[in-house]
């Protein structure tokens, strides 16, 4: 019985602490393979580029602790600030209507993706993957395949200002960080989010409207992501139509590298931002080293597949 005890309270601490220790371990790396890394531009720097990956992968780790997965985030990202650019320079709507219908959209192809999977008795996998494919030739429909330009300016001062040397976007990132720990903490949501992830069918028995839950966990994931798509537009002053390709896998892999498991029910938006400044740091740095995008790309798909076989390898011997 001790032994047991032992076993799951050191698959609590690998959970809770090792990312901490991934990131730590990174930084140290980074800095000792290049001296620009450890500069206070360059960490300023980090903060703007992980500020958007953070958006999504707080809308993923929600999914994902349903026992969920959303491929579409960048799909519908893309929809989102499509809608949003098209709308102010082509359809006459003032700045804040054209952001209000972008941030609506996102969440209706949220509320789509719950819907089908859980009206639908669909595998998350495959209706995400098929919102995924629509949703980006919603994009080519909307866009005509050219980048949307001539936004106006007030629709791009988030992505792209600063409030003294620290991104406005960074400050949008923190904000829907908060959000999500205290919807995943302090509520009774979040504690119906994790019973489902753990156990749908129990969960259902002790009341839990789990069809409800998931549906709204898709919800929120697609407003994040028209969120994030608002910044990304303001970040290169358009709307390009190959907007937030490959998303998707840096959402997931920062989520399982900050702890969620991918089989639902345990983790948290604490680790899932480590995850992100790990994805950060991680990609800053290879930069920095001058590493091709094409071995950026090798080196993300052994993340997710070590992070996969860690993450399996945790649930077998302590869950």
């Amino acid at each position: 019985m001790n032994n047991e005890k032992n076993a799951v309270s050191i698959g609590v601490l690998i959970q809770r602490f090792s990312p901490i220790f991934i990131l730590i371990v990174l930084i140290i790396f980074m800095s000792i393979a290049n001296d620009r890394f450890f500069q206070l531009a360059n960490f300023i720097n980090i903060f703007r580029q992980v500020a958007i990956l953070g958006v999504v992968a707080m809308g993923m780790t929600l999914v994902i602790l349903t026992a969920g997965i959303d491929l579409s985030v960048g799909s519908m990202m893309a929809v989102s600030a499509a809608i949003m650019g098209v709308a102010a320079t082509e359809w006459g709507l003032p700045p804040v209507p054209a952001i209000l219908l972008g941030l609506v959209a996102g969440t209706i192809l949220g509320i789509i993706n719950g819907t089908i999977i859980t009206k639908g008795k669909i595998q998350p996998f495959i209706a995400t993957l098929g919102m995924m494919v629509a949703a980006r030739g919603l994009v080519l429909l909307l866009t005509g395949g050219l980048a949307v330009r001539n936004i106006p300016d007030s629709m791009l001062v988030v992505g792209s200002r600063f409030i003294g040397r620290i991104p406005q976007s960074a400050f949008v990132f923190a904000g829907v960080a908060i959000i999500a720990w205290i919807l995943l903490n302090k509520t009774t949501f979040g504690r119906n989010v994790m019973a489902t992830g753990g156990n749908a069918e129990a969960s259902k028995t002790s009341g839990i409207r789990v069809d409800r839950v998931k549906i709204a966990v898709y919800a929120l994931c697609g407003l994040f992501c028209a969120i994030a798509g608002f910044l990304y537009m303001g970040r290169v002053n358009s709307v390009p139509p190959l907007m937030a390709s490959g998303m998707e896998l840096q959402a997931i892999t920062a989520v399982a590298i900050g702890g969620t498991s991918l089989s639902g029910g345990n983790g948290s938006i604490v680790g899932t931002v480590i995850g992100v400044f790990t994805i950060g740091v991680l990609n800053n740095g290879l930069n920095l080293m001058n590493v091709s995008a094409a071995w950026q790309q090798v080196i993300l798909g052994v993340m997710i597949i070590i992070v996969v076989i860690l993450d399996s390898w945790r649930r077998r011997t302590f869950d």
